[in-house]
């Protein structure tokens, strides 16, 4: 019984493959923010289903201290710090241009955006610190892999030393979540947090471009 257990365990850091494959392929083979960001969404559905995941999806409604949602979100706020500190991050001159490439214009930004937010947290939620999760209060791997994905987004896009200095705010993020996860018992903190950070990073690039 261990050792299927062991092999159930390791078998599981095979789910975040597909994730990583449909950002890559979207962002780079398809060209399309939209083709990225389903196919991501899909993939995780697909992992989950095909790894036979049992977490009830009630879990992201779920908060047993509302003062961890209110806390998650007011830090989480802070993420608008991006507008004020655009220029340190050495972000592509010709961003607006990038954007466009992938699709992004303006009869569908905003519905990007919108899609973006109200669903992203959720499947990120459920899936990195859900099921991917670990009641350890030290970093765990799935606060690098949730972090790593991010890479594939970044890379080229921002000086590097920037790109690793995200990085790093995203593992720390993971973590964050993970930790409010654990000591609320649910997962509505890390989803209204995470949504919060979702909407203050898009609307600057929105409005930086």
């Amino acid at each position: 019984m261990r050792k299927i257990s062991s092999l159930h365990q390791s078998s599981k850091w095979f789910v975040p493959v597909l994730p990583y494959l449909a950002v890559g392929l979207g962002l780079f083979w398809f060209r399309n923010a939209w083709v990225a960001l389903v196919g991501f969404h899909l993939a995780i559905v697909l992992s989950l289903l095909l790894a036979g995941s049992n977490l009830p999806v009630r879990i992201l409604f779920k908060s047993n201290d509302l003062r961890w949602v209110v806390l998650s979100i007011i830090l989480c706020s802070s993420a608008i710090s991006l507008y004020f500190l655009w220029s340190y991050f050495g972000i592509l001159s010709d961003l607006s241009a990038y954007v466009a490439s992938l699709g992004l214009n303006s009869s569908n930004w905003i519905l990007f955006i919108a899609y973006f937010v109200l669903v992203n947290p959720f499947i990120e939620e459920y899936f990195w610190r859900g099921y991917l999760g670990n009641l350890t209060k030290s970093l765990y791997v799935s606060d690098f892999a949730y972090a790593g994905f991010h890479a594939l987004i970044l890379w080229n896009r921002a000086q590097t030393s920037s790109v690793i200095y995200s990085l790093t705010l995203l593992v720390l993020a993971g973590w964050f979540w993970r930790q409010m996860a654990r000591e609320d018992g649910g997962l509505l903190a890390s989803v209204l947090g995470h949504m919060t950070a979702d909407f203050m990073i898009l609307m600057t690039v929105y409005w930086k471009t």
